[in-house]
């Protein structure tokens, strides 16, 4: 059976190549929009059809004392403001059930973060609104157990659903990529490769995470070659001063030439 489908312009399992890009968190309506905008530059340059992403609130930071963002309301708003001007797909994390048919109002797709994936309420609230969900694979979850997240999204009638990978767990505040995972995942539903979050340093930097930003291109080479049907960024013009997991982020003047790169591997594995 296929698993194909859309979300909007963007076709998802069809054979082709999409892009999944932003910055982690709205840190302002402004910097969300700037990137928006840039990231859609560069990939209407290329033809890569392109999904933005950016989170309202992160639930899951190291400290207490980190910032989330501005929360569902402001930030659902922003979304919706951003998808209407640019037309881009939209998606953003969702924590808990009661949000998912908020911020379905605004966004196209849902993000089940990966510590929450077998959080079986929270599954079905998301696949219940009929928007497309992106499961992230735990760190600690094999790859043929992800069958049962996609069971509790699909139980609802809800057949766009897909899966990221972002690395497995690995002794302490270090993360590994299985790139056997990939094939593996991909016999159950589409599957994207997220180069940013697999080089993550889980709270390893004095109440924060850390990164090795410098092998996102490495890893995202070997994904692209292995087969995937998407690449997931977490993309921003100042890593340095961003305010949620700059440590691992793209710098956005990288994006373009890995990009390239990228889609040029891609066509030579046919």
């Amino acid at each position: 059976m296929s698993h194909s489908f859309e979300i909007g312009p963007v076709p998802v399992g069809a054979g082709g190549l999409f892009l999944i890009a932003g910055p982690c968190v709205i840190e302002s309506e402004a910097h969300t929009r700037k990137m928006a905008g840039a990231i859609q530059r560069i990939t209407s340059d290329l033809s890569l059809p392109l999904i933005f992403k950016a989170s309202y609130d992160k639930a899951n930071r190291t400290s207490v004392k980190s910032f989330r963002g501005p929360g569902l309301v402001e930030g659902v708003r922003i979304l919706g403001r951003i998808a209407r001007e640019t037309g881009l797909p939209v998606l953003t994390d969702v924590h808990e059930p009661g949000q998912c048919e908020i911020a379905a109002e605004a966004v196209d797709v849902l993000q089940i973060p990966a510590f929450l994936c077998r959080q079986t309420d929270l599954l079905v609230a998301a696949g219940m609104t009929g928007r497309a969900v992106n499961i992230k694979k735990g760190q600690f979850v094999a790859p043929w157990d992800m069958t049962h997240p996609l069971e509790k999204v699909r139980s609802t009638g809800n057949e766009r659903v897909f899966l990221t990978e972002r690395g497995s767990s690995f002794g302490y505040n270090t993360l590994v990529v299985d790139f056997r995972s990939l094939p593996i995942m991909r016999a159950l539903a589409p599957v994207v490769f997220d180069g940013t979050h697999s080089v993550q340093q889980p709270s390893a930097d004095n109440g924060v995470s850390g990164g090795q930003p410098e092998f996102i291109p490495l890893l995202a080479r070997a994904a692209v070659a292995a087969g995937v049907d998407g690449l997931f960024l977490e993309v921003h013009d100042d890593p340095a001063n961003a305010k949620s997991d700059g440590a691992n982020a793209l710098d956005l003047k990288l994006l373009k030439p890995l990009l390239e790169k990228l889609l040029a591997i891609h066509g030579a594995a046919g």
